[in-house]
């Protein structure tokens, strides 16, 4: 293991890894394996003529074969829309609602150009950085390190969720702690670590034992359940004594920024830690072969027949991205949305961590589900939205960090198995690097600022990768309409701008500081 992580470091290296494990120059070639023409033909990432499926002629049946975005859905709404919408939301009342609803809907174009590239093409993320030209083909060392920054905003997730179960269910495992004391001396003072452990070794077993059906149907169940959640929270508000006048969320949606101090900050913020983000516009494309898009249009060639089947599946991705935009806007709007009508005329927002954030909003819906029954609604609404974050993105990053073996260290997978034996080594390991982090770091708060500055400052480089793709790589009988181009220029602005605040957030604290 120790030898391919510094095969990780230099093009030289892998090659000199390559001779430590086949006694000649060259590239690592995993041995194949019995039945490889079977498993080939069962291998999303190769695409055969055998595979080849027509797309589905109904939007009923279109709708069965979306899940990559709901995927990326649960990975989206995490830390940022939990704390920070919501508190922006108690800082500017309504009037950013139509920002919210505006920035998870215009950065979908990028996401939606690296999946049209993906399926006409059969190429990975980071396959398709290769492609660019001059320096800019290496970037996937750029996503490494981006990569390798944002565990520090996976491991701020496993002790939010941690925290959540403490909270639930820390009544009963009090006698315990104690012990757990005595043997983990880190644990002192920490009564959520144990509960951490949990969530990383639970994590790891959760991805190691499945594929790709075992990650979309736990993140649309996960999506399923915050989604419910936070909408169910916007429901009761009335009932707690915060009603929702019509006027004042209809004046939400008119364009414009509150005569308040801070609102222009806000609104950056605000569009800056919604929608999709460098990690899920690098996953996206993971997520779209796996489920067999690419495969299923088939090897590209000038066939109509290609042609038709490459637009119908294009189609199936379009409807994928747009119903997965509507999830996570929903969850997103109903967050600002409590925010909003809770806190804008008190304190001026939530707390900034994630216990004391809990106990306000427990405290909210006391009078109308009681001290129990709020605890439990809202520990469960934010243990499904951070727990959605960890179990999406460690397998997205996993998914790709295998790839990245091959795209840029000369690693050769010699059969279908050892891209799936590497993913899965990833998978238990991700999640217990996450637990080290939160463990020793114990500033949960820093590591999402650090993880976010990785993402913020990649934002503008993918958003760049999409614009060639679209019109240097992109089969010309695929290229989009003059209306697509233009949003898809405005979703390139969108992530610039993201990009600009998260910049300018990580200097203003670290000046601070």
């Amino acid at each position: 293991m120790l030898l391919w992580f510094y095969c990780l470091s230099t093009r030289r290296a892998a090659v000199r890894c390559a001779t430590v494990f086949t006694g000649r120059a060259g590239a690592v070639t995993f041995p194949p394996a019995r039945g490889t023409a079977r498993m080939t033909e069962d291998d999303p990432y190769v695409l055969t003529a055998q595979a080849v499926q027509n797309p589905p002629a109904t939007l009923w049946r279109a709708l069965r074969q979306t899940g990559p975005g709901l995927i990326l859905a649960a990975s989206i709404v995490g830390t940022g829309e939990l704390i920070a919408t919501t508190h922006l939301g108690a800082r500017t009342g309504f009037a950013l609602l139509w920002l919210v609803i505006v920035s998870c809907f215009i950065k979908v174009f990028v996401q939606a150009e690296l999946g049209r590239y993906a399926i006409s093409s059969g190429q990975t993320s980071l396959a398709a950085l290769r492609t660019l030209p001059g320096l800019a083909r290496h970037a996937g060392w750029w996503w490494l390190i981006m990569m390798l920054c944002t565990q520090a905003q996976l491991a701020a997730v496993v002790g939010g969720t941690a925290q959540a179960l403490y909270m639930a269910f820390g009544d009963v495992f009090a006698s315990v702690m104690p012990a757990v004391a005595r043997l983990f001396p880190a644990a002192e003072g920490r009564p959520e670590l144990p509960f951490a452990v949990f969530v990383a070794v639970a994590t790891s077993a959760l991805l190691a034992a499945g594929s790709y059906s075992l990650v979309e149907k736990g993140s649309t169940l996960l999506v399923a359940a915050f989604t419910c959640m936070t909408v169910a929270c916007v429901a009761l508000l009335p009932g707690a004594g915060c009603p929702l006048p019509p006027a004042r969320v209809l004046s939400g949606l008119c364009p414009g920024i509150p005569d308040v101090d801070g609102a222009v900050l806000a609104a950056l913020a605000m569009f800056g830690i919604t929608g999709v983000g460098a990690a899920e516009l690098i996953a996206y494309p993971y997520w779209c072969i796996e489920k067999g898009y690419a495969r299923r249009t088939g090897p590209r060639d000038s066939s109509s027949a290609w042609h038709a089947r490459a637009r119908g599946w294009l189609a199936v991705m379009k409807l994928d991205v747009f119903v997965s935009m509507v999830v996570y806007t929903v969850a997103t709007v109903a967050f600002y949305m409590l925010g909003a009508a809770t806190l804008h005329a008190g304190a001026g927002g939530l707390p900034r961590t994630v216990d004391g954030m809990l106990k306000a909003l427990a405290r909210m819906y006391e009078p109308v589900l009681g001290q129990r029954g709020a605890t439990v609604l809202v520990i469960a609404g934010v243990f499904a939205v951070l727990y959605s974050t960890l179990y999406s993105a460690t397998a997205a990053n996993s998914r790709a960090l295998a790839d990245f073996l091959t795209t840029n260290c000369a690693a050769r997978f010699g059969h279908p198995t050892d891209r799936r034996r590497w993913v899965r080594i990833f998978c238990v390991a991700f999640p217990l690097l996450d637990l080290l982090l939160f463990t020793l770091v114990k500033d949960p708060v820093g590591m999402v600022l650090f993880g976010g500055f990785a993402q913020a400052i990649t934002l503008p480089m993918i958003g760049g990768a999409a614009l060639y793709l679209r019109y240097r790589r992109t089969d010309e009988r695929l290229r989009p309409g003059v209306l697509w181009d233009v949003l898809l220029w405005l979703s390139l602005a969108g992530v610039c701008i993201a990009a600009a605040w998260g910049l300018y957030d990580v200097a203003v604290r670290l000046l601070r500081t």
